[in-house]
C-alpha cells in the first residue's frame, strides 16, 4: 500500500479490500439482516475457497479483455453485492475503472468506509479485488458502461485526479445518504458528484462542504432521480437508531412518513448516463461457476445468470 500527499486519499492494490462495503448499503434488509449486517460490518469477509477463487480471477480476466477492446481509458463500473432483489435492485456499489489508474491497470477508484479510522476514504483496488468483494461468491453481476471520447476525456481526467476526487470527499458516511443534502454521502454519491464535476464544471471549490453543493446543484439543474427504497414498514424506518452507518436525519420528513429513502445507486446512475450522454454504451457480465454470460445493451440478464438469444456465453469448466 501506498499513499499520495493528499492525506485522505489511499492507494492500495488488496491490502485493505476487507474494508470495502460490499453493499456500500447493507441496511435496508430485514431487522434481522439489518442487525447481523451491523455486527458483522466491519469483519473479513468469508473464506473463499481455491474454486471460487480462480472462478472470479478468470471472471475478472474476461472482464479487463473487454475493457481493453473498448478503446475507452474510464468506464463507470457496478458489481452486486449484498442480495437487494427484494427492493428490485442488482447493483450496489459502483466506480470508475481506470485503464491510467497509478495502482494497476483498470484499478477501480471509489469510496469506501475506512472502518478501523471510521472514516470515509478514496481507494483504488485492482478489478480483482473488487469483484472479490461480493457476498455471493457462487454467482455474480458486473456492469460497466462507456461514454463517448469527449465525455470520456472529461470524466477521466476528474476521476484521476487526486486534488479532485478529494475535494468531494464528504467528512461523514451514512450507507443510506440522501443525495441533497451535504450532512452524508455514500460510494455512490461520491461517483454522481464526480460525475457533476466532470460534466457540469462543478465541485471545483477549495472546501468540501462548497465543492459538493456545487455539485449537487448541477445534479438537480440536469433533473437527476436518485433511487427510491421502498422499506415497507414503519419499524424498519427506526432501524436507524441501531444500526451504524444508517441513518434518517437528512432524508426529507414526506419521504420517511411514506417508508421510503432516495439514495444515489448504480441503477440511478446508469439511468442518469444514458439519458444525458448520447451514445452511451453499457455491457452486463455474470458467472455463475460454470460460465460466464455477456450482454450488449441496457437491459438485464436474466436472475440466475441464464443466456438469452442475444448473448454471448464464455465456459469456464
Amino acid at each position: 500500500m501506498s499513499k499520495v500527499a493528499e492525506p485522505h486519499l489511499l492507494m492500495s492494490g488488496t491490502a485493505k479490500a476487507a474494508l470495502l462495503l460490499g453493499l456500500c448499503a447493507s441496511a435496508w434488509s430485514p431487522w434481522g439482516a439489518c442487525q447481523a449486517a451491523a455486527l458483522r460490518f466491519c469483519d473479513r469477509p468469508a473464506a473463499l475457497s481455491a474454486g471460487q477463487q480462480d472462478t472470479l480471477f478468470r471472471f475478472g480476466a474476461i472482464v479487463k479483455e473487454a475493457l481493453d477492446a473498448s478503446g475507452q481509458g474510464v468506464a463507470l463500473i457496478a458489481r452486486s453485492g449484498l442480495d437487494l432483489s427484494r427492493f428490485g435492485m442488482r447493483y450496489s456499489h459502483a466506480g470508475f475503472s481506470l485503464k491510467a489508474s497509478p495502482n494497476s491497470p483498470w484499478s477501480v477508484r471509489q469510496l469506501y468506509y475506512a472502518c478501523d479510522e471510521q472514516k470515509p476514504r478514496i481507494y483504488d483496488q485492482g478489478l480483482a479485488g473488487f469483484l472479490l468483494g461480493s457476498d455471493a461468491p457462487d454467482i455474480g453481476y458486473l456492469s460497466v458502461v462507456f461514454v463517448p471520447a469527449a465525455a470520456a476525456a472529461e470524466l477521466e481526467r476528474a476521476a484521476l485526479d487526486d486534488r479532485q476526487a478529494l475535494a468531494l470527499l464528504g467528512p461523514a458516511y451514512s450507507a443510506n445518504a440522501y443525495p441533497f443534502s451535504l450532512r452524508y454521502q455514500n460510494c455512490n454519491q461520491w461517483v454522481m458528484e464526480l460525475l457533476a464535476a466532470a460534466w457540469g464544471r462543478r465541485g471545483d471549490a477549495a472546501d468540501a462542504e462548497a465543492a459538493r453543493a456545487g455539485a449537487q446543484g448541477w445534479l438537480v439543474d440536469q433533473g437527476y432521480v436518485p433511487s427510491v427504497v421502498d422499506v415497507g414498514h414503519r419499524p424498519l424506518m427506526w432501524a436507524g437508531a441501531f444500526i451504524p452507518l444508517l441513518h434518517n436525519d437528512d432524508h426529507p420528513a414526506e419521504d420517511l412518513a411514506r417508508n421510503t429513502y432516495r439514495v444515489s445507486m448504480p441503477a440511478s446512475i446508469e439511468a442518469f448516463v444514458q439519458a444525458r450522454v448520447p451514445g452511451a454504451t453499457r455491457i452486463e457480465f455474470c458467472h455463475n461457476g460454470r460460465q460466464v454470460v455477456v450482454r450488449q445493451g441496457w437491459g438485464l440478464i436474466p436472475q440466475g445468470c441464464r443466456p438469452e438469444a442475444q448473448d454471448s456465453v464464455i465456459a469456464l469448466d
